[in-house]
């Protein structure tokens, strides 16, 4: 029993950075909760050695940046797809829209800025949030990103300029309204 409590007290200390990271790269909760119980789940196969490992958080971060990978992997046509579909050939806004969860605050400045962000990347296309959610977050190399991703290097610097280009507009329409971007049309 005293195994399963400091598994839990494991689970707990890692818990929100193993979701955040699954949420940024899969950008919908559903699959970023079915990722993080993999993750533990590997992990309560290996905790032994996990346990007294001083590296455990990198190996945790590695273990679910390669299932979310994994599982866009297997629905790659389908993000594919979407993400390239557009409402003008030069515009890199998508022609459907991503439900975002409603926050409470009515103003910008009532919601946390860092959850704003996190609202703007789950809205960006798959093949826009990944590379620069391995860029940024990550601190992968954009040759580190390419291998990941099997893509080439011109398009993982092409993803992340428009990936960056984009969050811009919607963060900088979101102030200007004063609007949440859960709301509206964004």
């Amino acid at each position: 029993m005293a195994e399963f409590d400091t598994f839990e007290s494991f689970m707990l200390a890692y818990q929100n950075m193993v979701y955040s990271l699954a949420i940024r790269l899969l950008g919908r909760e559903a699959d970023a909760e079915d990722v993080s119980q993999e993750v533990f789940l590997r992990a309560y196969n290996h905790f032994a050695e996990l346990a007294s490992s001083p590296t455990v958080g990198g190996w945790l971060k590695t273990v679910t940046r390669n299932l979310c990978l994994n599982h866009l992997t297997r629905y790659r046509n389908r993000w594919r797809f979407f993400s390239e579909m557009s409402r003008e050939e030069d515009s890199d806004d998508p022609l459907w829209d991503v439900p975002v969860e409603e926050t409470t605050g009515t103003a910008l400045e009532e919601v946390d800025q860092r959850q704003v962000l996190e609202i703007a990347l789950q809205k960006l296309p798959a093949a826009q949030r990944v590379p620069l959610v391995l860029y940024h977050f990550e601190e992968l190399s954009y040759e580190e990103i390419a291998a990941q991703l099997r893509i080439s290097l011109s398009k993982v610097k092409t993803d992340i300029f428009r990936a960056r280009e984009s969050l811009r507009r919607k963060l900088k329409l979101s102030m200007e309204t004063g609007e949440v971007l859960g709301r509206g049309t964004l």
